[in-house]
C-alpha cells in the first residue's frame, strides 16, 4: 500500500471531537478537502482511549464503529494513542494522519513525507509536507 487515492487517513481522538463539535461529517469533509476518496481509519488504541473518556465521547465512540471505517488492529497492550500512531506511520508509509493535537502534529512533522489533516475553521486543511521523503 502507498500513499495515493483512496487515502487511507489514521485519525486519533482530538480529530473525531473536533469534527462532532463543528458538525463535520468525516466522510464527506475528507473528499472535499482532499479531491479524491479517502478512507478514514481508528487503530484498536485510539477506540480504546474513546471507550476510557466514558459517557461524554459515546458519539465519537459510536462513530468509529461504523463500517466506513477501517479498524487497524494493533499488536501491543495499553500503549498511548498518539505513540500508536506515530509508530504505524513510521512503519507504514502508506498513511496520512488527522489530527487537532499539537504535541501530535509536531512528533508527526519530524516522519518525513506524512500528510497532517486537521480541523481548521468548518472544514478540513491539509499541512504541506516535506519533500523529503527519508529512506524507506
Amino acid at each position: 500500500m502507498q500513499l495515493g487515492p483512496p487515502y487511507h487517513v489514521l485519525i486519533d481522538t482530538n480529530f473525531i471531537n473536533f469534527s462532532i463539535q463543528y458538525k463535520l461529517d468525516i466522510f464527506s469533509s475528507m473528499m472535499d478537502c482532499l479531491l479524491a476518496k479517502a478512507i478514514p481509519c481508528v487503530t484498536d488504541c485510539v477506540v480504546a482511549e474513546l471507550e476510557k473518556m466514558g459517557q461524554r465521547y459515546r458519539l465519537a465512540l459510536k462513530l468509529t464503529k461504523d463500517p466506513r471505517f477501517k479498524r487497524l488492529s494493533c499488536q501491543h497492550k495499553g500503549t498511548y494513542a498518539d505513540d500508536c500512531l506515530v509508530d504505524k506511520v513510521k512503519a507504514e508509509r502508506c498513511f496520512m494522519v488527522a489530527t487537532n493535537d499539537k504535541d501530535l502534529k509536531r512528533r508527526l512533522r519530524k516522519v518525513p513525507g506524512v500528510p497532517i489533516m486537521y480541523v481548521k475553521g468548518h472544514k478540513y486543511a491539509v499541512e504541506k509536507f516535506s519533500d523529503d521523503l527519508g529512506n524507506f
